[in-house]
């Protein structure tokens, strides 16, 4: 179950590096895509980094954080809920920070700088994971 604990935390934090590439992925697209004449407002649809963006902040990073929680109370790692539970805050967290930059741009800011708290919570909960590791026994000393 640690293993599993291990492997959870891990994906939180590929999901944020999904979450970082493809958002960036979004913007170039728009970019080029202006420069090569088009327009981009509220008619456009959304691109595959949008997609993917949107897709892997709303369901898929949360429903994984959930699962890390939800495990983390069975591996029995120390200190493991309560770095789960942080993980998991910020990733509700960076959901409320999305749905109210749309309506207040600068606090987009903070979901991006809240971005990289939940990548750090989430590699700092892996690395957490102490491998159980046996002492030899003691050899007898002759006299």
């Amino acid at each position: 179950m640690r293993s599993t604990y291990k492997v959870f935390a891990y994906l939180v934090a590929a999901g944020v590096l999904v979450q970082v590439a493809s958002v960036a992925f979004a913007w170039f697209t728009v970019i080029q895509d202006i420069d090569a004449g088009g327009v981009f407002d509220k008619n456009v649809g959304p691109n595959p980094g949008h997609l993917t963006h949107a897709i892997g902040g709303m369901a898929v990073v949360p429903l994984v954080a959930l699962l890390f929680l939800i495990i983390s109370f069975f591996a029995k790692v120390p200190g493991g809920v309560k770095w789960a539970g942080i993980t998991f805050g910020l990733t509700a967290l960076q959901v409320a920070l999305a749905f109210v930059a749309f309506s207040a741009p600068v606090v987009g800011t903070l979901h991006g700088l809240n971005a990289f708290a939940l990548l750090a919570v989430a590699v700092i909960a892996g690395h957490r994971v102490q491998r159980v590791v046996t002492a030899p026994a003691p050899q007898p000393v002759a006299v």
